[in-house]
């Protein structure tokens, strides 16, 4: 059940919000967990299992940390904790790729698992992972009460694909939160917007990454091959960040507040720049609970530099089972790396277009590595991009005359522009620019609603990349 379809928008959302806002007080919870339970078991009903285990587990090991605080048994909860979490994850995520290697390796024949990808597994399981670790540290209350953990746990806006919610920042709000009208309609507007980033924009340029991807690699022109990369680098940043998007809304309708995910990632000028705003609480959870605790900064460059290639390595098995995901992290961890010794000054020395051309490309062959799982599609990818097959042809003139609006709106939109317009508009002493903004505050976002329904309506192409990982 997806954000950006029928069933969800008409179906499960307004049945799900008149129980919840009718429902008193404390039963809020209630109501908010089993919809969430529904929720996953619309695409998942065998996986909830799994989540209840997840969620059960690391409330009964947040109890007994804060039982033997202080004690060498708090020590042996959490690494009981964590190794219960890293081998679920590792399980049901990792297993028949390592069959595979193996039998491709030692030419055996050990027949593969068949493990279907729990949904969202990667990011519920970091989510409570998280929090055993913040109660042995003593950075989070220990939760008394199962079903407002679980809420924690289940809670379907961000359940799926994030953003990745640290208990702390939620503890508060899960025995007292208020909705009023003007955030129910700030979250309403958040998730009109997102859904558009989605469905209008994420989907369109996802055609078209879709249909040169299924070409052959050998017959792709340059042309054609950095169209496919730019159309993909925009599906994803758009499928994600809209969902992203949707599940703050989602959230402040309920009452809560998520953390951003995004900030613009594709006006930045290094690559380090890049990962401060791309999916911005995956960052954050490797940094607080992997990088600085094998030392961050502290002990050297040396050791600074093992541990960022360490976080990069993690983060690109993190993504999938694949060895284009490792290449992927290790690509990043490299040129974080450079960036770091000398390249980071070198860079800032330089206008910052530069900059922007330098990370824009580094970025670019990044995706090819993350989109393409097998070698030999990878480096023809890569060969077509530099004029292997020639530089151009009739049919990537013919996607490109076709494909060029929504690509320049994907372009536009990637940036600050209409951000800053709109704050300008918000801001501005003219009496006429200030009522274009409060007019503009409300019809955009239903404008946005009503071609988007259109759009899901009529289309039968409507993926959410992220719902892999």
């Amino acid at each position: 059940m997806v954000f950006s379809s029928v069933i969800f928008l008409f179906r499960f959302l307004p049945v799900f919000f008149i129980l919840y806002y009718a429902a008193p007080g404390r039963m809020k919870n209630f109501i908010l967990f089993l919809g969430s339970l529904f929720f996953y078991a619309w695409g998942e009903p065998v996986y909830v299992l799994l989540m209840l285990f997840s969620t059960v587990t690391d409330y009964f090991h947040g109890r007994m940390i804060e039982r033997f605080r202080g004690t060498g048994k708090a020590k042996i909860f959490l690494v009981s904790s964590v190794i219960v979490n890293l081998a679920v994850l590792c399980f049901f995520k990792y297993a028949d790729f390592l069959v595979q290697t193996v039998n491709s390796l030692l030419g055996t024949q050990i027949p593969l698992l068949g493990l279907g990808l729990p949904i969202g597994i990667s990011f519920y399981t970091f989510q409570t992972m998280s929090y055993t670790i913040d109660v042995y540290r003593g950075e989070a209350r220990v939760q008394r009460n199962l079903l407002d953990f679980g809420v924690f746990v289940a809670m379907f806006p961000q359940l799926i694909a994030g953003p990745i919610v640290k208990y702390r920042d939620v503890e508060e709000r899960l025995k007292n939160r208020r909705a009023d009208i003007c955030t129910v309609s700030r979250g309403m507007k958040r998730f009109c917007v997102g859904l558009a980033k989605k469905v209008l924009v994420a989907n369109v340029t996802g055609e078209l990454w879709t249909a040169v991807s299924g070409m052959n690699p050998g017959g792709l022109s340059a042309m054609m091959a950095w169209l496919g990369i730019f159309a993909y680098a925009f599906q994803i940043y758009f499928d994600f960040s809209g969902y992203s998007d949707m599940a703050i809304g989602l959230g402040q309708m309920l009452g809560f507040r998520f953390p951003e995910n995004f900030n613009y990632p594709y006006i930045s000028a290094s690559v380090t720049e890049f990962w401060r705003r791309w999916h911005i609480s995956l960052g954050s959870w490797f940094r607080e609970y992997v990088y600085i605790p094998l030392g961050g900064n502290r002990k050297g460059l040396p050791r600074q530099l093992v541990n960022i290639l360490i976080v990069w390595t993690l983060t690109g098995i993190w993504h999938g089972a694949g060895w284009n995901f490792l290449l992927w992290g290790l690509w990043f961890g490299v040129f974080l790396s450079l960036e770091k010794l000398f390249f980071g000054r070198v860079l800032a020395a330089l206008p910052r277009a530069v900059g922007i051309l330098y990370n824009s490309f580094l970025v670019l062959m990044g995706w090819v590595l993350f989109a393409l799982e097998k070698p030999e599609h990878i480096l023809g990818y890569l060969r077509a991009m530099f004029g292997g097959n020639g530089l151009a042809d009739s049919r990537a003139l013919f996607l490109g005359r076709e494909y060029i609006v929504p690509m320049l709106i994907a372009v536009v939109a990637a940036t600050p522009l209409f951000a800053a317009w709109a704050k300008r508009l918000e801001t501005s002493r003219w009496g006429v620019g200030a009522a274009l903004y409060r007019l503009g505050e409300k019809v955009i976002p239903v404008a946005f609603l009503i071609l988007s329904v259109a759009c899901i309506v009529d289309a039968s192409y409507n993926p959410f990349l992220y719902f892999r990982f």
